[in-house]
């Protein structure tokens, strides 16, 4: 009985010959997901080094040498003449002594050395690297990876995004690299870089993307690639590879208390830096898109005051008289939420996109306004410099506000005035001022914790404008009855606008 419980029937033939179909079928089936993923994740794991690719990338890498001379400084300037009496032998030593080695110092000015990097990207000998490794040189020179020397001429330089374009000459091509689509480098990706630092020469690391979009406050376009390979002083300039061996980044910046590598580099994305080192090389220059306002960031306290759902977009603080948002419908106290079809997240995100924008070109933007999204039309003009800015027109002088009044608004921690003669000459306030100023603050109050000061002229409640004191507590007080937690305030601190919402006192 046991006997015949273990035994198991033979399959039929047409069984077994089933079962090895399915078999052979299983093991086809494996062997191609093996041919798939198996090479794929052989190409994104440098598992055999980065050796054959710094061969090919290498030498189109360069280092930079310049030197910029610097006048020596008076005897009393480098080290005092030490004081003696009058009559002592030693005046005189001193006085010959001091006057000799002043001589020599203007006679013979001394040179500044600095030392980068760079990387060629064309064979007619185009040299990216950045501006701060070239500003203010006298001379420049090139070494590319032969040891070979060349001098540089300074095609351009672009002070906002830190890069600058230089032009070798020599009796052959020169080994040249091409750039990468940065946006499509992901953190986590393999990454190499190539440059001189300290001035030893040229040198390779490696490392991953770290993080992307990195602002460290360097200029009005951040959005740094961070990356962990090792970074010095003297790698400014040269550039990050994709396992590709093209350049997604430019090496510009370290973050490190020592001065050394800590893991922390960034590089300006190529997508960013393309587009101004073709302009440079074409022009000579960088003409950017210009839209004509002064922006600031949405907080919390703020969407919650302008009816946001969530906490993105720019504030427009402030318009440019006759720059291009003032001809369309772009308002103070407009929410920029999307520039030409790309979402604004952030407001740093808004000059960037608006500088790689073409000028001339009529772009849409949507807008909120008083609790409903609105769409512009604006034609973009060419950003001007910064002397053209200040000559920019003012508004008009405003109609005078109501007679002068004063209120203490206890909601907000404050007490304001109308203006008077006497509040212009005290707190230096413009002719055009127009408002209510801050006389008074309550310590620890809302406004003194957001750091209003005496002096400061609120200008709107809620993007209304206020033109009195008694007008001002009235729109307080009716936002409270509104069910509002804060006050939204347009304030102007000595031509400084900007937009502050400060919560009621409980």
């Amino acid at each position: 009985m046991l006997d015949a419980m273990l035994v198991r029937p033979e399959p039929s033939r047409s069984r077994r010959r089933a079962f090895g179909r399915w078999l052979v079928g299983l093991l086809l089936a494996l062997a191609l997901v093996g041919s798939v993923n198996g090479p794929a994740l052989a190409q994104r794991t440098p598992v055999e080094g980065f050796a054959d690719l710094v061969n090919r990338v290498a030498p189109a890498g360069v280092n930079i040498s310049t030197k910029k001379a610097v006048q020596g400084r008076s005897g009393e300037e480098s080290f005092p003449m030490p004081q003696v009496p009058p009559g002592s032998p030693f005046e005189e030593f001193f006085k010959e002594f001091f006057d000799r080695d002043r001589g020599r110092e203007q006679q013979q000015p001394r040179r500044s050395l600095s030392l980068g990097s760079g990387f060629v990207i064309d064979a007619q000998g185009y040299v990216v690297t950045n501006n701060h490794v070239i500003a203010d040189a006298d001379e420049i020179t090139v070494t590319t990876s032969d040891d070979k020397e060349y001098p540089a001429k300074l095609i351009g330089r672009d002070q906002k995004t830190d890069l600058a374009l230089l032009k070798i000459q020599g009796d052959r091509p020169f080994p040249y690299v091409e750039w990468a689509d940065s946006d499509k480098v992901r953190v986590g990706d393999w990454m190499l870089a190539i440059g001189n630092p300290f001035g030893l020469g040229s040198s390779v690391t490696a490392g991953i993307i770290s993080a992307r979009g990195r602002d460290i406050r360097a200029g009005p376009y951040d959005d740094f690639i961070q990356v962990d390979a090792a970074i010095n002083r003297g790698n400014s300039g040269g550039p990050s590879f994709t396992l590709e061996g093209r350049v997604f980044g430019v090496n510009t910046a370290i973050f490190s208390p020592s001065g050394g590598n800590v893991g922390i580099g960034f590089a300006i994305p190529a997508n960013l830096a393309r587009p101004v080192i073709d302009s440079l090389k074409n022009t000579g220059r960088v003409a950017r898109g210009w839209l004509g306002v002064r922006i600031q960031s949405v907080t919390d306290e703020l969407a919650e005051s302008l009816g946001l759902k969530e906490t993105a977009g720019a504030l427009v603080a402030s318009v440019t008289p006759g720059g291009p948002a003032a001809k369309s419908d772009i308002q103070a106290g407009d929410v920029i939420l999307e520039f030409d079809g790309k979402k604004i997240d952030r407001m740093r995100n808004l000059p960037r996109i608006v500088a790689e924008t073409s000028i001339g070109r009529e772009v849409d933007v949507l807008i909120w306004r008083k609790g409903q999204r609105k769409h512009a039309r604006v034609v973009l003009g060419e950003l001007p410099d910064d002397e053209q800015l200040a000559e920019l027109g003012q508004p008009s002088t405003p109609q005078p506000g109501p007679a002068m009044t004063t209120a203490k608004v206890a909601e907000l921690g404050v007490a304001v005035s109308a203006i008077t003669p006497e509040l212009k000459t005290q707190h230096n306030l413009a002719d055009t001022a127009k408002g209510v100023v801050i006389v008074e603050l309550e310590p620890n109050g809302p406004a003194a914790q957001e750091n209003l000061r005496v002096g400061d002229l609120i200008v709107e409640v809620a993007q209304e404008p206020v033109t009195s004191p008694p007008e001002l507590l009235a729109k307080v007080r009716q936002a409270k009855q509104d069910g509002k937690k804060a006050a939204l305030l347009l304030v102007d601190r000595q031509g400084d606008l900007r937009f502050v919402a400060l919560r009621f006192k409980e």
